[in-house]
């Protein structure tokens, strides 16, 4: 499917009349956690595609074994999949404990970081791992196809692999050792995962002359390190360290640059792609836009319309009060269509409300719709607040010169649901801001934008020049940024 997507883009472009010798460099972004599996005949098959052929019948295995192709395995994990548990258990304990794993490798233990991935296909496809040459993320998978040869990992999308030693910058030997079976099994699995691009700017080389022959690339067009599509939406405006994005997509995930490493089993640190000083906080909740569209759907069951559209969704979740308080109760839930993340815990919705005159908690079981609106879009932003707390700090009001509550500069919305007003205000009033939401309107895909301007920073920038530096000498704030809703409000902050 992927090969097939590289070739349809490059086609479409094309047809619409993208010059591609103009490109002086190619990055990426790639989907976070995935691995793919090459067969020790991978190198050889990309550095001798035959541009009159598509990269699918080059690259995958002949459907009568006339070649084996590119690949030892033919599917690869996607970040959704739940079917490590067993592995997760192994990884938490192996450094003593969830904690000790986090401290060294940003995280904890997750069914979809490619460390557990890989241990269940190493012993659920024992022969496959055996033909396995190497293993890419998928980032790095599409700088191969690309580059002609196996590309290395990039320095932020391997800190998603609860491999990566973090501090020491370098495969951490007592997990390789628990993910290939012992230590002489370790050095293999290493050789397999090869070296990582320290440099997220840096040249892996010259675009192949694969895609010179079939599209017109220019020979000296550079690769430059792709990276995964969470570190690259933190590049898709040049980020201050007090500000935070939140991507409202199928998953809603929250980012935040930071030069503070505080590493917590609820949470991620990455190494940021571009900036070796600096870390990426992530949270991603698994339950993010389609727990929001159960709620509309169960609001439009009842109304007449459009089944998607959101209009009465939106009213419901403006014209309920916070926490769909009245004189003495306050309602909450919780929404998880599927198994979340953070927390791990299984499918299911919990709602309770909170009597303020005993200051108890009582679960209900009252299916009120109107409230979800507004009490899912809180719960989600919550969330977040209660595990961000210890990445923002106070600071004064610009107008009044009061101190505010510990809360983000700004809050940058991209993603689908960046454009829906309900989610950008109660966003606002949960997460706060000091200058207000703000949506980053260049289109629905955030994290290419980022990948574009990661290739334009390596190709062009001048020695020692940092991505911040490049990149916001070129922003014109003006033309990217709207103002789309006020951030902290006092009359409800808690």
């Amino acid at each position: 499917m992927w090969l097939e997507a590289v070739d349809l883009v490059l086609s479409r472009l094309r047809e619409q009349g993208i010059k591609f010798a103009d490109v002086k460099g190619i990055s990426g972004a790639g989907m976070q956690h995935g691995t793919v599996f090459w067969s020790e005949d991978a190198e050889n098959i990309l550095a001798n595609l035959d541009a009159s052929k598509n990269l699918v019948d080059q690259l995958q295995p002949g459907s009568k074994g006339e070649r084996r192709g590119a690949f030892a395995h033919p599917y690869s994990p996607n970040w959704q999949d739940a079917s490590t548990q067993q592995q997760c258990d192994l990884f938490d304990k192996a450094l003593g404990s969830a904690v000790d794993l986090a401290r060294v490798t940003g995280s904890k233990a997750h069914h979809r970081f490619s460390g557990p991935q890989i241990l269940r296909y190493r012993t659920k496809y024992p022969k496959h791992y055996q033909q396995t040459a190497r293993i890419s993320l998928v980032s790095s998978f599409l700088a191969s196809v690309f580059l002609g040869k196996i590309a290395p990992i990039d320095i932020s999308d391997v800190t998603g692999m609860d491999l990566w030693d973090i501090h020491n910058r370098q495969w951490h030997d007592g997990l390789l050792h628990l993910t290939a079976g012992g230590d002489q099994a370790a050095a293999q699995l290493k050789i397999k995962l090869g070296k990582v691009s320290q440099d997220g700017g840096g040249s892996f080389g010259m675009v192949s002359k694969y895609f010179v022959s079939k599209y017109g690339f220019s020979s000296d067009a550079k690769v430059i390190p792709f990276t995964g599509d969470n570190p690259a939406t933190i590049l898709a405006l040049p980020l201050r360290p007090s500000d935070a994005m939140v991507s409202l997509g199928t998953s809603t995930t929250f980012l935040m640059s930071t030069t503070t490493y505080q590493p917590d089993p609820e949470y991620h640190f990455m190494n940021h792609p571009t900036t070796d000083d600096h870390f990426m906080f992530m949270l991603c909740y698994k339950n993010g836009g389609l727990a929001r569209e159960h709620v509309r759907d169960r609001i439009n069951g009842d109304a007449s319309g459009e089944k998607t559209s959101w209009d009465a969704f939106n009213h419901a979740a403006l014209t309920t009060a916070p926490m769909a308080a009245d004189q003495r109760r306050l309602r909450a839930g919780l929404y998880f269509p599927r198994p979340e993340i953070v927390p791990n815990v299984r499918a299911g919705q919990w709602r309770a409300q909170f009597d303020v005159k005993t200051q108890q908690f009582e679960e209900i079981t009252d299916d009120n719709a109107q409230a979800d609106a507004r009490n899912i879009i809180e719960s989600q932003m919550l969330s977040i607040r209660l595990r961000a707390k210890n990445l923002v700090k106070e600071t004064k009001d610009p107008q009044t010169g009061k101190i505010l509550p510990p809360q983000p500069r700004r809050i940058y919305l991209v993603g689908g649901g960046s454009s829906n007003p309900a989610i950008a205000q109660v966003c606002g009033e949960v997460l706060g801001s000091v200058e207000g939401v703000y949506k980053l309107d260049i289109g629905g895909n955030a994290c290419a934008l980022g990948a574009a301007y990661k290739a334009v920073w390596g190709s062009n920038r001048r020695q020692g020049e940092s991505f911040e530096s490049y990149i916001g000498a070129r922003w014109d704030e003006s033309k990217f940024v709207k103002r789309v809703a006020n951030g902290y409000k006092v009359s409800v902050w808690h």
